[in-house]
This record gives C-alpha cells, structure tokens and sequence, in this order.
C-alpha cells in the first residue's frame, strides 16, 4: 500500500478534477503491474496496472489508494475490470467519498466472490484526496490559507519600512520551497488586490513538475484595480482570473485585451467587497478542487469566518513589531478549534498545519 500511495502522489497535478489515486497488483510476492490515475490518459490507476499486468492479473492482489469505482463516466466502472481480470483479493485503503460510488464498489467485488479489506493506512490516503472529498461532496474547493508569520504574528512590516510592489521574503528557502510543492497540489491560488499592489506577486507554480491544467491565479479586485504593469498581467496566458464587483469599462476593456479574465459579481450585502463564497462557488463550477489563500490580513479575516477548511502557516524566527501587519484584520474576534494539528520544520522555520473542518466526516 505504501508503493501504491507513492505512485498516487505522482498523480499529484494530473488527475484534478479526479481524485489522486495508484494501484499495485501483487501475485506470488512480486510486483506484476502497478500505475497511477492522470485525468488526460483517461485510464484509472486500477485499469492501467490491469493493462500493465496483463493476463497475470487472474489470482493477484490489488492494492488501491482509494475504493474501486462502480459507476460509469468518461470510463467504465474499475470494480468490473477487476472483477473480469480474475483479481482474488482487493485491499483499499480508503472508500471513496463520491456519493455515488461510496460502498458500491467494495460490495460490487464482494459480491463477485473477491475478498476485499479496506482501511490500510487509510489517514494517509484520505489526506491526499482531501481537496476531492470535499469538492465531490461540497461542490466547493478546499482552501487551505497559507501564511508567512514572525513570531510575534505579523505577516509583513509596517509599509514605511517596505519598497512598494515588492515582495518581502520573511520565511526561508526551505519553506518557500515547500509553498511551491502546495501550489503544485492546488487547481488555484487566491489573493487580493492589496496583496499585488504591496508585493507584485507572480503567483506561480514553479517546482518544474508536469501538471494538466495551469495552476490559475485569481485575484479579488473589487473597482479593478490591477497595475497593468504588475507581473500578474505581464505574465498572464488565460490564467489570471479577477473577481470585480465595480469595475470602468474600459479599465476592463484593456485588461482583457492583455489576456486577464475579468468577471463581475454583486458585492457582499451594504459593502463594495467581493463575495468570497459565490467566488469558491464560481471556483467550483469552474472544477477548481483546491485552492491556496496566499493573501493580506483583510482577505484572510474573511477566510477565517467560515471559507477555510485548513491553515498552513509557517513561522520564521523574527520578531516584526507592533507596527507590522497583522495576520488578520478583523473588528470581530477570529475564532475557531481545529479538528487536528500537525507540526513540521522547513530549515529554521516551524509550519503549523490545522485541520478546520473534516471533508470525510461520517464516512
């Protein structure tokens, strides 16, 4: 099961909007096919180690990152490949949280005479499909809100120490490394448009991995402010996508002559502010599975009321003072009890990861 979830992570970046999945078939204490699931080749995990295997498939174990799926779409259901192949025994780490599979796989092969056992290192590979547990079930990505804090919870310096449209590098290397290996996992990323005009942020995916779809860059800019000179715009190949509510005509007319997507929504009820919810509602019509919050302390008191499902911040060892920005900035008291925390170090940085909500709760 570990090998089949290794070969799951590769499918990190290719299989979104589908679920990140590897399968193993193992016969006589050998390894005699194995594959993981990318949305473009059409075959899933299951079907391409069948494919892989050949006939030696009749009497091996399949182990797979996540049930066999019953049902048809843009292929026909893995629970019958197997069944047809002759596969003896089914071991799945997880059931799959999509409705209209949940179970139905696992007792399509039970009834077919295989023997099947689920929950093999079943945490991890629910954490690897959570974004797709949670849009399958929510139609909304899940976001996880991503920060760079000091010690003292600031997330930048007070503007009069900074350079304008510059970005302030206050985590290591190595966190910012690993930002980079969470925008690979993620459809999008989020920001404000105060966030560009302070920091001219690229936004970008930039771990050199193969992935399907661009990672998109979605900005909330309320009366369209957009620098038509911020490397946003500079960069943008239909991947930029700005959320407005009151926006010049013409203003708009140039920015998508440069390539920017530019959709207008109704403000937030008695206020000028884009709604974050009909945006991850947007977001998911648009089959975005998970983004990333990388924004200002305005943008994130927003998350935090109710839009984040987990937090990733990473703490550098400085103190940036009182006159710094905060982490959020809300007249409201930000609260709420993470369902369960992890701790990691990235060279001298610490990142805490906290869990809000469940996107498997009651499976």
């Amino acid at each position: 099961m570990r090998r089949a979830l290794a070969l799951a992570e590769q499918s990190v970046g290719l299989a979104s909007p589908n679920p990140n999945v590897g399968c193993v078939l193992v016969k006589d204490g050998k390894i005699i096919g194995e594959a993981f699931h990318a949305y473009d080749r059409l075959d899933h995990a299951e079907v391409a180690a069948l494919k892989s295997a050949g006939s030696a498939a009749r009497g091996a174990t399949a182990y797979v990152t996540l049930e066999p799926c019953s049902h048809t779409g843009r292929t026909g259901p893995c629970a019958d490949a197997l069944i047809q192949a002759g596969v003896a025994r089914v071991v799945a780490a997880t059931a799959d949280p999509n409705p209209a599979v949940n179970g139905c796989g696992i007792e399509r092969l039970r009834q077919a005479g295989i023997a099947v056992e689920t929950g093999v290192l079943r945490d991890e590979a629910r954490e690897l499909n959570d974004a797709f547990a949670h849009s399958i079930r929510t139609h909304l990505p899940f976001v996880t809100l991503k920060a760079g804090l000091s010690l003292d919870g600031r997330i930048a310096p007070a503007p009069w120490f900074r350079k304008t449209r510059a970005p302030f590098m206050l985590t290591g290397a190595e966190s910012q490394a690993e930002v980079q290996r969470m925008r690979h996992a993620s459809d999008a990323v989020i920001t404000g448009i105060g966030t560009v005009l302070a920091d001219d942020p690229l936004l970008t995916d930039r771990t050199g991995l193969a992935r399907r779809r661009p990672l998109l860059r979605v900005v909330l800019d309320s009366s369209l402010r957009l620098p038509l000179d911020s490397r946003l715009v500079q960069t943008a190949a239909a991947d930029v996508l700005v959320f407005c509510v009151n926006p010049d005509p013409e203003r708009r007319r140039v920015l998508e002559g440069q390539g920017i997507r530019v959709e207008q929504l109704e403000p937030e009820p008695n206020t000028s502010r884009v709604p974050l919810q009909r945006i991850l509602q947007r977001l998911g019509e648009l089959e975005i599975t998970s983004a990333m919050l990388e924004a200002g302390a305005k943008l994130n008191a927003a998350a935090l009321a109710g839009h984040a499902d987990k937090l990733a911040l990473f703490y550098a060892p400085r103190f940036l003072g009182p006159a710094a920005v905060p982490f959020v900035d809300s007249a409201e008291p930000v609260q709420f009890e993470p369902i369960r925390t992890r701790q990691r170090t990235f060279g001298r940085d610490r990142e805490l990861e906290a869990w809000l909500r469940d996107p498997w709760a009651g499976l």
